[in-house]
């Protein structure tokens, strides 16, 4: 049986003020380009915050495929207790640009926000990015916050 030790390191990879990252348009900006690396694919993204609600940084936890992605609250949590995050944003696409929750996101969501409440992480808002033209609402994308469900 192999038994592993695990460490964490910081290195600065860039030096950026950003403006608060508090509300579903912010964080659609802060992850503007994020999902143009894999456009065909769902990527699943946390956006680690600090106290003041100013990005510390982003992570793609997960690459899936043109319909869905796979992620659990531990990959989450795991990542923002490294990052020393106070508090996080989530965030995946829609490859067919319609931001509509689907069930499955839905019941992520509330996985994640039961999680991030046991480990006193505040989940701010989970939001799925899409496409002006293929949402309904015009936005481009949904926000579980906006719609009362965290």
């Amino acid at each position: 049986m192999r038994v592993y030790e695990a460490s964490i390191s910081y290195k600065v990879v860039a030096n950026v003020c950003f403006k608060k990252v508090d509300s579903a348009p912010r964080a659609v900006d802060y992850l503007k380009e994020a999902f143009d690396e894999y456009p065909l694919q769902e990527t699943f993204w946390v956006i680690f915050l600090n106290r003041r609600n100013h990005a510390l940084g982003r992570q793609m936890l997960t690459l899936g495929t043109l319909t869905c992605t796979l992620i659990h609250p531990r990959e989450v949590l795991r990542a923002s207790i490294l990052a020393s995050a106070a508090a996080i944003l989530v965030a995946h696409n829609h490859p067919s640009g319609d931001p509509a929750p689907s069930a499955a996101d839905i019941q992520l969501t509330r996985q994640l926000r039961e999680a991030c409440t046991a480990m006193d992480i505040p989940l701010l808002d989970h939001i799925i990015c899409g496409e002006r033209d293929a949402d309904p609402n015009g936005k481009g994308y949904y926000s579980f916050r906006e719609a009362g469900l965290i």
